[in-house]
Formats: structure tokens, C-alpha cells, sequence
């Protein structure tokens, strides 16, 4: 109980304070209570590995998560949500009782309205409506969940992009990929449980936030891997360090971080042990998850993957390659889509980009048999205006309505759920708040999102915070 025996030799232990003991038990003893409570609750980790895999509380549809975060926003209106009304009042203004009390980032709220910039037709068994921006997604409509209601409260893009990711728009919350960790470890030993991607144009606004883990310990953080060269920096052996010295070397230093970790019990020193050895594995495990060169040219060609490039395509297929090999979570961030002007150029260029990449991963994990048990996500922070900005090809952040679409993990697929108004401004039915897309998530991944709880400064936080309700109708 890191009673410390070596601060009392030459007393005799019966005549050991009652004061004494608790002072210098303590650590021992609060670790004792924090492993009875978090036994309690369903949530302990293995004392020596934090990130053992564990098994849910209830029954999970989901094991793994992918998750494709369009950062910038995606245009609802250009790609997943038509409106002929909004095309036949284009270049009008909106009516004035719609735009009481709303509050856009950037323009007047009475700017024109913009109509939709390009043709919508319907696809698949299950006739969902898409762009022509999305040839290939249009392929695997059936396999989807378009949720057409998705509502969100903020409207600039770091506090959008940081509310999506976890749960609050204030900085130092943890991310959904870190709650995912947190609740059911990583099934891998050789990788991080939690890898990020980023491609696009430059990284997100949220920053690294999007993907950390706030005040849960810091072993369930996501780790940002690169596509070309080493995955992570630094992984390779500089001249003249051999495999036996860095293995002298890191079990001297986790020797001595153990012999700390003892004395004081702080968690983020299991955190260090664990990423010195993770570190160590990685260097055989990691450049072999990493390399597209042995996949088959028609698995490269189907996601438009070039081995050694920085793309989307190329990410797209390493994370099917990680879940395959135990990955918890992957997310992906392309940060492309805030269209203030040239929104018609640059939306094609986004979808050239990703649209393919996107339909082959569904197409893999299915054919492999991993869709069953993965969930997708595609989304990001927030939708476009209505309205027009940028003189006659650019539209403005919105929160009041967007659309992200899921598959896989017990997703009830072939759906679109929710409906918004003529003029796609409104959720007008089904909407879904952000909070609700969490619990929903969490509930496919096995949980409660109610219970899966973290105490922190004299309260129990969790992804929804006092909010969110599981979606019913998205469920298989």
C-alpha cells in the first residue's frame, strides 16, 4: 500500500501512528478508493496497462471507430441537402421573421439568398438524394445514415471544431476519441489505440485539442502519424544506436520511472512508462502498418491511394489497416472545406479529393467483413448560409442545420433522418444536437453516456456534460 517501510526502520511498527499512517499512505489508500469506484462503475483499467482492452457495460454494436472529420465545414446545401425553393429565390432576400435574433459569423444577416450551385439526384434501394459532387459516395448510399438534422451551438471554427470533438466548446475537455480509449482500451499492443491523420490544406483551428485528452491521463491521447517516411517523428534509431543499447536504455529509464511511480502513484508517470515502451514496439510495428506498398494494385486504385504521398486516399486506407490490426480509434481531419468564396471550384476539389476515398472504405471494411463492427463518421463542425457571401460563390458559417452521414457499427443503414426547412436554414424535424450525436455514438460503442464518468476538480464530467439524448432512429 506504498507504505514506504525504508521512512520508520528502527520503530517498532505497532507504535506507528494512526496520523502518520494516513499521511503517509495516502497515495496508496486513494488509489485503493479510486479502484473501488471505477470497479463500481464499470470503468477500471488494468492497474499495470491503462490501456488493456476492456469490455463494455452494456451491449456494444460497435468496437472500433473511424472517424472523418471534414474541418472548415462542408456545405449541407451544395452536397447532401436540396432545395428547389432555395433556387427559385435566389438572389432575394430572406424573409425578415427568419433572420430575428440570428447571428452569422462574417456577413449581414441580409445578405441574398444563394441557391444551390449544383444538380441533386436520387440513388440506391433506399432513393437518398446527392450531389453530383459525390459520384462515388452515391455508389454506397444504402450502406449510410444521412442525418440531415445535425444542429451545433457554436458558429466560428475552433470552438466549433472543439465542441464536436469534445462535447464543450472550452479548451481542455477530452476528446471522443480519448472517452473511447478511456472506456475500452486499445485491443493493440504494437500501436497507439488512438491515431490522427491530417491532410488538406493546413491542420484544424481546434489544433491538437481536437485530439487530446484533457484532464483524463494523458495515455489516451491521440498520436498523429504522417503518411510518408518514418509515422511518427523520431521513431527511427539516430547513428549509432543499436536495438541492444535503446533497450539498455529504456529499461533503465521505466526502472526508475516505475520506482517513482511507486512512491507517489501519479498517473501520468504510468503514462510515460507506457509511451517509452509503445515507442519501442512501434519501431517494427509501426513502418509495417504504415506501408501501402503491399496492398494490391486494385485496393490502391479503388481509394485513389499513392503510397508515399500525403492524402486523404492515403489515410483512408491506413486507418482500415490499423483497425485491422487493433486501433481503437482513427480520425482523419482535412481541413479544406471553409468556402467563403470560390465555393464552387473549390467544393469540386474537395470532392475529388475525398469522395472516393470515402466510398472505398466503406466498400473495404464491408467486403472484409469490419463494417459490421466499425462505426463511420463523416461530418464537420458546422454548415453553410443560405445566404450568399463573397459577391455571387460563397456562403458563411451556420450552426442551426448541416449534415453528417454514419455507417457501420449498428447505424440502421439506408436512412436519412431528419429534415430541414425550404430554405435550408432551420432543422424543421429530427434534429440532432451535437450532445445527441454523442450519446448516440457512445451507446453503439457499449455505454451509457450518463455513466461513463470521470471526477475532476469535485465533479463528474462526462462527453455530453448535462446533455444528449441516444438518437432511436439511427439505430440497426
Amino acid at each position: 500500500m506504498n507504505c514506504q517501510s525504508h521512512l520508520y526502520q528502527g520503530q517498532d511498527p505497532r507504535a506507528v501512528s494512526r496520523r502518520w499512517f494516513f499521511h503517509q499512505c495516502g497515495v496508496g489508500l486513494g488509489t485503493i478508493a479510486l479502484g473501488q469506484l471505477l470497479q463500481q462503475s464499470g470503468q477500471a483499467a488494468v492497474a499495470s496497462d491503462p490501456m488493456a482492452a476492456k469490455r463494455p457495460p452494456l451491449t456494444a454494436k460497435a468496437k472500433r471507430v473511424i472517424y472523418l472529420f471534414m474541418a472548415g465545414a462542408p456545405s449541407h446545401l451544395e452536397m447532401f441537402d436540396n432545395k428547389p425553393v432555395l433556387a427559385k429565390f435566389d438572389g432575394t432576400l430572406p424573409p425578415a421573421e427568419l433572420l430575428k435574433g440570428y447571428r452569422a459569423a462574417f456577413i449581414n444577416p441580409q445578405s441574398k439568398l444563394l441557391g444551390p450551385k449544383f444538380k441533386f439526384a436520387r440513388h440506391g434501394k433506399c432513393g437518398a438524394e446527392l450531389s453530383e459532387l459525390l459520384p462515388h459516395l452515391s455508389e454506397v448510399v444504402d450502406d449510410l445514415a444521412i442525418v440531415r438534422g445535425m444542429a451545433t451551438d457554436a458558429f466560428n471554427h475552433a470552438p466549433g471544431q472543439i465542441l464536436m470533438s469534445t462535447g464543450s466548446q472550452i479548451f481542455g475537455r477530452p476528446s471522443f476519441g480519448a472517452w473511447t480509449l478511456y472506456g475500452l482500451g486499445s485491443e493493440s499492443q504494437d500501436l497507439p489505440g488512438f491515431v490522427v491523420f491530417s491532410t488538406g490544406s493546413k491542420g484544424p483551428s481546434g489544433g491538437a485539442s481536437n485530439w487530446g485528452s484533457g484532464f483524463l491521463p494523458t495515455v489516451y491521447s491521440g498520436v498523429q502519424f504522417r503518411t510518408s517516411g518514418d509515422p511518427v517523428l523520431y521513431l527511427s534509431n539516430p547513428p549509432g544506436v543499436d536495438a541492444a543499447l535503446q533497450n539498455d536504455t529504456i529499461s533503465t529509464v521505466n526502472t526508475l520511472n516505475r520506482l517513482r511511480l511507486d512512491a507517489v502513484g501519479d498517473p501520468e508517470i504510468a503514462t510515460r512508462i507506457s509511451a517509452f515502451e509503445m515507442a519501442y514496439r512501434m519501431q517494427s510495428s509501426a513502418p509495417d502498418a504504415v506501408d501501402l506498398n503491399k496492398e494490391s494494385k486494385a485496393t490502391l486504385e479503388m481509394y485513389g491511394a499513392e503510397p508515399g504521398k500525403n492524402s486523404f486516399a492515403n489515410s483512408c486506407l491506413l486507418a482500415r489497416r490499423l483497425v485491422e490490426r487493433g486501433v481503437r480509434f482513427v480520425e482523419i481531419f482535412h481541413e479544406a472545406w471553409d468556402q467563403h468564396g470560390n465555393l464552387v471550384g473549390d467544393l469540386k476539389k474537395n470532392c475529388r479529393d475525398t469522395d472516393r476515398a470515402c466510398a472505398a472504405l466503406i466498400k473495404d471494411l464491408k467486403q472484409r467483413g469490419l463494417l459490421e463492427d466499425t462505426l463511420v463518421v463523416w461530418g464537420g463542425e458546422f454548415g453553410r448560409t443560405p445566404m450568399v457571401q463573397g459577391g455571387s460563390d460563397g456562403r458563411d458559417h451556420h450552426p442551426n442545420a448541416f449534415t453528417m452521414w454514419l455507417a457501420g457499427g449498428g447505424v440502421k443503414p439506408g436512412i436519412t433522418l431528419g429534415e430541414t426547412d425550404d430554405l435550408g436554414f432551420n432543422v424543421a424535424k429530427d434534429r440532432v444536437h451535437v450532445h445527441d450525436l454523442h450519446a448516440t455514438l457512445l451507446h453503439l460503442l457499449g455505454f451509457d453516456h450518463e455513466k461513463l464518468v470521470y471526477r475532476f476538480q469535485g465533479r463528474d464530467f462526462r462527453l455530453t456534460d448535462v446533455h444528449g439524448e441516444v438518437v432511436r432512429k439511427l439505430l440497426a
